[in-house]
């Protein structure tokens, strides 16, 4: 899946997963992870998303990584932030009032260009990418974070045959799979949800590094 097609949905305005309210797993879980509010929060693959509006009022900075800068303008738009613009290598950089986006491809990151990641809040990362993305993505991810960073992970699960991905689908023994070896792994909770008109279940795990 080339970077391409999200931003190609943004400026279509073909923007379906994007929801307008807090997430429920979001405002249920997050304290139960014990995150400093000191400790910025880093969210990929953020698009325009009103998590981090909650997680900016629980106290803690957000950091996000988007692809689509139409879609991080809107967040400071709708959002009446005043943001400041500039490059920083690869990334067109946004801040303002504790937002800092990174403009550009996830995988482009590196700690030449971010602080060691302490928090992780990923509702849309992983399953928006196909299986051999996914399995870069968390490799990548790793080397991002400290030895000791905590976080929120939401998957969601479906039938095949109902939606046409994305999102993809991504089953607890993937989810092992994939963080296992570097994460201590728990599944918080799940929850029905509504997946293009079908009937899917969200998933909402905590993940420490070992």
């Amino acid at each position: 899946m080339e970077p391409k097609f999200w931003i190609e949905r943004w400026e279509a305005n073909r923007i379906g997963f994007h929801e307008d309210v807090f997430h429920p797993m979001l405002c249920k879980y997050w304290d139960t992870l014990s995150i400093d509010l000191s400790v910025p929060v880093f969210v990929p693959l953020c698009g325009k998303s009103k998590d981090l509006v909650w997680l900016r009022n629980r106290g803690h900075e957000v950091v996000g990584v988007e692809l689509s800068e139409l879609a991080a303008q809107a967040f400071f738009k709708e959002n009446d932030i005043s943001v400041e613009r500039h490059q920083d290598g690869p990334f067109v950089c946004l801040r303002g009032a504790g937002y800092t986006f990174f403009i550009g491809n996830f995988f482009d990151l590196t700690p030449e260009f971010i602080d060691p990641i302490a928090a992780v809040y990923d509702r849309a990362a992983l399953i928006a990418l196909p299986s051999e993305m996914r399995r870069n993505y968390v490799r990548h991810l790793k080397t991002l974070c400290t030895a000791e960073a905590i976080g929120l992970l939401i998957t969601i699960s479906y039938q095949f045959d109902e939606v046409s991905p994305p999102p993809f689908v991504v089953d607890p023994e993937e989810v092992k799979s994939l963080y296992n070896p570097w994460c201590k792994l728990d599944l918080l909770g799940t929850s029905e949800a509504k997946v293009k008109g079908a009937i899917g279940c969200e998933l909402s795990y905590r993940l420490r590094v070992r």
